[in-house]
């Protein structure tokens, strides 16, 4: 699988859910809604899901292999990362 960008979409602060997020494999496929959580011990990716008749939310993309689903949190998380850490550069440097 070969990420080519990954888009922060939307941050937020004061909640778990800390951004939303789009990825594009190999120019060709798009995934939006993917987001990123912060859970009791770190933060994770929760892929774009929704809720069926039965009021069970299941995925409506997502890796099929654990390296897959590992390479693409890697990926996310570490843009995740570098976007917040731009957002704080930018609000410094407007003090």
């Amino acid at each position: 699988m070969n990420i080519t960008d990954i888009r922060i979409r939307r941050t937020y602060q004061d909640t778990r859910l800390k951004a939303l997020v789009s990825v594009t494999v190999d120019h060709d496929l798009a995934v939006h809604d993917i987001k990123v959580i912060e859970g009791p011990e770190r933060l994770f990716v929760a892929m774009p899901s929704r809720k069926d008749d039965n009021g069970v939310f299941r995925d409506i993309a997502h890796p099929i292999t654990p390296e897959a689903r590992h390479q693409l949190e890697d990926a996310i998380l570490e843009a995740y990362q570098t976007h917040i850490q731009a957002q704080q550069q930018n609000a410094a440097g407007m003090l």
